[in-house]
């Protein structure tokens, strides 16, 4: 496990080099802007550290970490009331309730680190794995003992980094898939991508447009989200709390604050009926990439108005518009998202618990707890 490489650990974005975002700019969940975000914004039960990998005296490396404190929660989702669901909270608040992560758990993908061409990212995962040692002693030594301590989000080729000598005692595991949609270079506009559909998911497309008359759709400015921020937490708390398994929740300023932070890189859309907020969603930039972030509704007018699919051929036809590359949708909504030509693609993690003998049944235990999800992957193109 020797390395060249050395490190340092930065508790605010104050304490990061100078030239911190020369390889920020390649990922904006690793520039120093985000960063401000998390330290005003972040879930109360997150704490995030950020991680400078030198080479001598040169920056050329840098990562995120964050420690969840599951035991801050007051619920980790109210849909599945069934016995598993019910272990799975019993055993994470008993005996994995402090986890740190080198990556983000609020992102689906690989916003974990960023590593300049003058190291192998084998040598750099290296040295993020001796950092985690001394993050796991920093918490130890104010009381909160790690319990498991994970590597996500990967893809197969990016997993292949990932050595056995240094990961050898670390399981690794599934998880649900990142939906990608890619987008096409004669793609020019919402139409081409509409054209490009078979009968059964144009009828889909007309379907959901139909439905979705006299829902006003407005591009939310920092006044306007500042205005209506009491609706959009409630939107956004409905969503989440009905979601199957949650780690975190949002504090009520998030959005607030990642406005007034990334500007034009982060886009609001409300979506207004009869003059009342039912819905938003937000989509971040990140080079030629549009990331999907929260989003929220009432889900009474969702299922009447199908306000979600709507969200998301609302999102294809900004990115087309605007020549970007492809857009994350992130997990969750597996079928759906499938349904507008979103692929799944496959993604990984590396996890290690702190007590030797539960370590051991990580393969077995880990499975178990997983919420199922049966889906069915379409293909709505020609």
């Amino acid at each position: 496990m020797k390395t060249t490489l050395s490190y340092q650990i930065y508790e605010t974005k104050m304490q990061l080099p100078k030239n911190w975002n020369d390889l920020g700019c390649k990922n904006i969940f690793l520039s120093a802007a985000y960063f401000k975000i998390l330290e005003k914004s972040a879930p109360s039960n997150m704490t995030c550290h950020y991680i400078g990998l030198f080479k001598g005296q040169d920056l050329v490396g840098i990562a995120i970490s964050q420690f969840l404190d599951l035991n801050k929660l007051e619920s980790f989702g109210d849909r599945d009331r069934c016995v598993k669901a019910s272990v799975r909270k019993f055993i994470l608040k008993n005996f994995a309730s402090h986890v740190l992560l080198i990556g983000n758990n609020m992102l689906t993908g690989q916003n974990s680190f960023v590593f300049s061409d003058s190291i192998s990212t084998i040598e750099g995962i290296k040295t993020l794995k001796r950092a985690t040692n001394e993050l796991k002693a920093k918490f130890k030594s104010i009381g909160k003992k790690v319990h498991i301590t994970t590597f996500k989000d990967y893809t197969q080729k990016e997993v292949e980094n990932f050595t056995a000598d240094v990961f050898a005692k670390n399981y690794k595991y599934c998880i649900q898939p990142n939906m990608i949609f890619k987008i096409r270079d004669e793609w020019k506009a919402e139409q081409d991508y509409i054209d490009s559909l078979i009968k059964k998911y144009r009828d889909q497309y007309k379907r959901a447009r139909k439905k979705a008359e006299g829902i006003e759709k407005r591009k939310l400015h920092l006044e306007d989200i500042i205005t209506h921020e009491e609706t959009i937490y409630d939107l956004y708390h409905h969503v989440a709390q009905n979601a199957p398994f949650n780690t975190f929740f949002l504090p009520k300023n998030h959005f607030r604050i990642f406005k007034e932070t990334l500007k034009d890189n982060f886009l609001f859309y409300g979506y207004f009926l009869n003059q009342k907020l039912i819905g938003f969603n937000t989509l971040i930039k990140n080079g030629s990439s549009i990331d999907t972030y929260f989003l929220g509704y009432d889900d009474t007018v969702q299922r009447e108005k199908m306000l979600y699919l709507n969200m998301l051929y609302d999102m294809i036809a900004y990115s087309i518009n605007k020549g970007f590359k492809e857009i994350i949708f992130s997990r969750t909504a597996l079928e759906i998202k499938s349904s507008v030509g979103a692929k799944p693609m496959e993604m990984f993690g590396f996890m290690e618990h702190s007590n030797k003998q539960i370590n051991k049944h990580v393969p077995k235990i880990f499975p178990k707890l997983e919420p199922e999800i049966i889906w069915q992957e379409r293909n709505p193109f020609k």
